[in-house]
């Protein structure tokens, strides 16, 4: 493919970016991946999940579901259960994960929808544009006899 803009996905070898601008951008991009995946792990598989990342130079991000409290706890005591104000606050968080999540399923639904129609519009347009003689090669031989006969009938 010539004039390709990107490398492209490839593998990178685990060693120091020299470059402290290269560095960051490289740290924001995987930051953003882990989050994406992050959050998709919770809408598929409703779990406890924190994620913690650090740069040295600037302050640290964190992915944290349902609560840091819950996620903490969890890390430190994976056998216990959570205490009742734990277990409803956590409730709540992944009723409004389970909220988002219909509501992001609706503006799929809506957007998918709206493509159609548009395809269908787009469609109707480029009927209109062809003439009614361009559309009678598509006619079989016994259609056209069939048409002709309705047009002899309304004469």
């Amino acid at each position: 493919m010539e004039g390709k803009k990107t490398l492209g996905r490839r593998k990178i070898p685990l060693e120091k970016i020299e470059k402290e601008a290269a560095r960051y951008s490289s740290f924001s991009k995987r930051r953003s991946g882990l989050y994406k995946k992050a959050s998709e792990l919770v809408r598929e598989f409703d779990v406890n999940l924190r994620i913690v990342l650090s740069f040295p130079s600037s302050k640290p991000y964190s992915f944290v579901h349902p609560t840091t409290d819950v996620a903490i706890d969890r890390f430190i005591y994976p056998t216990t259960e959570l205490d009742l104000g734990a277990q409803l606050v956590a409730a709540e968080a992944r009723n409004k994960v389970i909220q988002n999540n219909d509501r992001l399923n609706e503006f799929d639904a809506g957007e998918k929808a709206a493509k159609e129609k548009i395809r269908f519009m787009d469609q109707m347009n480029e009927a209109r544009v062809r003439c009614w003689w361009e559309s009678m090669d598509q006619f079989k031989a016994e259609d056209i006899t069939k048409f002709e006969g309705i047009m002899n009938l309304c004469r």
